[in-house]
């Protein structure tokens, strides 16, 4: 397994980026000026793109595992990557999420606690309903680690 630093054509992983992101509008918010970063073992299995929101927070803004190679470990492998990425630079690496049965466990097995929620984020920003684990995401939820 390797996970190395894209710093071109990060579109290219477009597929990947909306399995976590489904619009492509709101990744382009971010993508940029996000370091992004891809996890290879026998072909590209994930990829993950992190922000500096300033006063010594990075943010995760999209971590996607290509669905066939869910559950090896691949989407834990990338957040250590990030925060060893943000050890030293910053204080706090968060992630926003909907509030799903499926990622916000995820994120509180790897050590997230919840921070705070901004309501009606997806309702404001997206223009489609978004459904996660049967559930409409409604509000994005703030996870958050001390690094």
């Amino acid at each position: 397994m390797e996970i190395r630093q894209v710093t071109e054509n990060k579109k290219q992983y477009l597929q990947l980026l909306l399995l976590a992101d489904e619009q492509e509008s709101m990744i382009d918010r971010y993508l940029e000026r996000g370091t992004m970063f891809v996890l290879e073992d026998d072909g590209v299995k994930g990829v993950c793109v992190v922000t500096d929101e300033g006063n010594g927070v990075a943010e995760v803004k999209n971590i996607a595992t290509d669905p066939a190679f869910h559950g090896r470990g691949y989407g834990r492998a990338l957040l250590s990557h990030a925060a060893d990425l943000c050890t030293g630079n910053f204080h706090t690496l968060q992630v926003g999420t909907g509030d799903s049965p499926l990622t916000v466990p995820f994120y509180e097995k790897c050590g997230f606690v919840r921070s705070h929620v901004l309501k009606n984020f997806f309702i404001d920003n997206y223009d489609h309903i978004i459904i996660d684990g049967g559930v409409q995401l409604v509000d994005m939820v703030y996870l958050r680690k001390s690094i």
